[in-house]
Formats: C-alpha cells, structure tokens, sequence
C-alpha cells in the first residue's frame, strides 16, 4: 500500500510503498477513503506523544470500508461502511465496563500507538467494541471529518459540559475542534461566543452559529471581554486550541460556578500551564478534561447530524490527496485556512 511515513520527527513525509496490514485476530483491516489531518498529527510528527516509535505512519480520523476480517470477529463484514473513534478501546478493563472507552486503561490509537491512516489501508483491533457502523447517507469525507475533532467536541459539549438552551458558551480558538463545538453547542439552544485571531476563522464561526466574535488579538484582555459580552461570564468555556493563553482566558472567562472544558492538548512546554486558581475556588469553577469519545456514544451524535440540526459538511474547509499531505501536515502550525482538512484515498 501506499503511506505518508516519516523516519525523524519534524522530518519531511515521504510516499512510499510499505506492506499491507493483516486483520488481528479481534479486529479488521479497512480501506481508508478518507481521512482527516489534525494537528493531534501535528503534534506527533513534532516528537510530542511518547507513544510513537519511529518510523511512523500518523492519521486517527478515518472512514472506510471494511476490506478483512479476523477469524475472532462475529459483527462485521468485508464491504460494511465503517469509522472508529480515535481511542480504541479493550473492552474489559474496569473503565471499559463502567462505559468509559475513552479512557480505557489499555487503549490504543491508531496513528499513536500504532501506524494510522494517512496510508490506503488501516488496521483496528478490537473491532466488536470499537467500530462505528456509517449510515448510508453520510459520505466519507464528511465521517472522516467527525473521528477526532466533532466527536469530542460533541462528547465536550453534551456529556462533559452538560450545555443546556440559554446558557452562554466560549469558544476558545475556531478551528476544526472549535468550530465543532460552536456547531453542536448552537444546536443545543446555547448562545456561543467565538474567540479567534484569524478573521477567516471568525467570519466562519459566526456562519455556523457564533452569537458573538471576538478577536483575540484585538483585546487587552480576552476573558473580561468574554465576561462582558455574556453579561457576567459563560457558564461553560472551552478551550479548543490548547495554549497557555487560551487555557488561562477559558477558565477566568466563567461565571460563578461555570464549567472549564479543556479540548485542545497540552503538551511539551505547555503541559503545566498558570491557572487562575483564585477565581477557581472563590467562584467554584469546574475544571474538565476531554479525550475523545466512546463508540457507544456515535449513534447519539449520528442521529444529531441525521436530524439536520448540525452540518459537519459545513465545516470541511479543503480535500487534499496523499501526496499533498506531507506539506499540509507540515504546515498546521501556522494555523493558516479554515475548516477541517481532509485527505481523500480510493
């Protein structure tokens, strides 16, 4: 098959042809036809994840068809139309049992801990407990789209945020993961605020349901700004980027007993960043993390979509093929364009 494959972090891609992956025994092997580029992929070709040994094939959000099967799965067939979260999970651990697959004790990620899907094929363990069954109507593009950056913010919004109608949400950097959120949180009934830099990410927030936009670049001070335009402070915040700066102003952005979503990674040099800790306490602030989401949970988020309340084709800004994605892996960290790309196979 064909694979994006880098040897050295922050090291050019390159194509090349490397064996097809075999089924495991609990698990499938897809035909990858279309996946998303994430700057979680950014991070690993920068060294970031210790979990990836070189050399590496990175992708995580993915859509397919279902192209072997292990003897040990009874549930899925060669043809079925397929994506899976970007936590696969074991199934058994304690985490696991109590629903949590997110979380689980022994996950792993394709494009992490395993070679991903930036490559014609794709391997998942496991596949009883983590394959998604696409409906019919849903293109690959569009499914690919869903697999980091609309999954968790979906699962950041309504089981971690717990957003009900009314209630003022911050947006905290308007990329794929933002967007999302200002999306799903809009369909909810909430009132979104959208905190960007990049007036193409603003413009964009506000056609898919930001009540509010601010610059970030344009304020002295981002969370007074937010608390102001919300009347006293948001009641839930997320922060979609995973900055320092960004983390600091979702949290002092809140209201009195307002909820912190932290989405975006926080890795390296950024892993303990200041946070405002008096106005934790004296306001008896919330502060969440948010890692992905159960494959249990898609059929929640599919019937959403399904619906015609959320349009995640909206939010697709750019396919690109294989051998463009070297370059536009390379150059996430300038944070140019708007929208989710995502890189069309077969």
């Amino acid at each position: 098959m064909r694979a994006a494959i880098y040897e050295a972090f922050a090291q050019p891609l390159t194509i090349k042809t490397v064996p097809d992956p075999t089924p495991p025994d609990d698990g499938v092997v897809i035909a990858v036809r279309a996946t998303g580029l994430c700057r979680s992929d950014w991070h690993g070709w920068m060294g970031h994840d210790p979990d990836i040994t070189l050399p590496h094939v990175p992708g995580h959000e993915f859509a397919g068809v279902v192209a072997a099967v292990g003897p040990g799965v009874a549930s899925w067939r060669v043809g079925d139309r397929v994506t899976a979260p970007f936590v696969c999970a074991c199934g058994v651990c304690p985490q696991c049992a109590a629903g949590n697959q997110q979380v689980c004790d022994h996950q792993f990620q394709p494009g992490f801990t395993h070679w991903g899907s930036f490559a014609e094929y794709v391997a998942v363990a496991r596949a009883e407990t983590n394959l998604v069954r696409l409906p019919d109507q849903l293109d690959f593009v569009t499914a690919a789209s869903l697999g980091c950056r609309f999954a968790t913010s979906f699962r950041a919004i309504v089981d971690q945020g717990q957003v009900t109608a009314g209630q003022w949400v911050a947006v905290h950097g308007c990329g794929g993961v933002g967007l999302s959120a200002i999306m799903i949180a809009g369909a909810l009934g909430a009132r979104v605020v959208g905190v960007d830099i990049s007036a193409e990410r603003l413009a964009l927030a506000r056609a898919v349901g930001a009540e509010v936009t601010l610059d970030a670049a344009g304020v002295d001070d981002v969370a007074a700004a937010v608390r102001e335009a919300t009347g006293g402070g948001a009641h839930v915040s997320l922060d979609a980027l995973g900055s320092p700066a960004t983390c600091f102003s979702s949290i002092a952005c809140l209201r009195k007993r307002g909820r912190h979503i932290q989405v975006g990674l926080m890795l390296a040099d950024h892993s303990r960043p200041a946070i405002p800790m008096d106005r934790v306490i004296a306001h008896e602030l919330v502060i969440l993390g948010s890692h992905g989401m159960q494959a249990h949970r898609y059929d929640a988020m599919l019937a959403l979509i399904q619906s015609g309340r959320v349009l995640p084709a909206q939010l697709v800004g750019a396919t690109i093929t294989l051998e463009q994605a070297p370059a536009a892996l390379a150059d996430l960290d300038s944070f140019r364009g708007a929208g989710v790309t995502v890189i069309t196979l077969g």
